[in-house]
């Protein structure tokens, strides 16, 4: 399989999955989204923990 093949079955799968579960592909993303702000609050802290 190529790339495009790969991404077409990728976009098929979460297609199903959301049509299929509606409220684990929202638990999914919910928790996505949560990692991300918990990763942007450590590299604040990170960022402001370096002196000048």
């Amino acid at each position: 399989m190529n790339k495009k093949h790969m991404k077409i079955a990728a976009i098929a799968f979460v297609a199903w999955y959301v049509i299929s579960r509606p409220e684990g592909a929202a638990h999914l993303v919910n928790n996505a989204l949560s990692g991300l702000g918990s990763a942007a609050e450590s590299l604040s802290q990170f960022m402001s923990a370096i002196p000048s």
